[in-house]
């Protein structure tokens, strides 16, 4: 009986470390997609944020207000992503 119980603990223990180890590949696609979103979201918005400028340069002030708080946002989501995939 005693053996039984140590050889069931040893199977737990080696799927606890198969288990942990997915979770951290698992994890590290979750900060790499979070991050590559980010990356692309701050991309976006700072083209989006030249074009209107040169079609409207008297908005300059406007413009760059909103482009900083969107890219703040965006750059926001990708460190919330590193922080929870790890």
């Amino acid at each position: 009986m005693t053996l039984e119980l140590i050889s069931m603990a040893q199977a737990a223990a080696a799927h606890g470390a198969e288990a942990a180890a997915a979770a951290g590949v698992t994890g590290s696609i979750a900060t790499g997609i979070g991050a590559g979103s980010a990356a692309i979201g701050v991309g976006l918005i700072g083209s989006k944020a030249v074009e209107a400028v040169g079609r409207n340069p008297g908005a300059f002030g406007n413009i760059l207000t909103l482009g900083i708080i969107a890219m703040a946002l965006a750059e926001g989501l990708g460190i919330l992503s590193f922080i929870l995939g790890k």
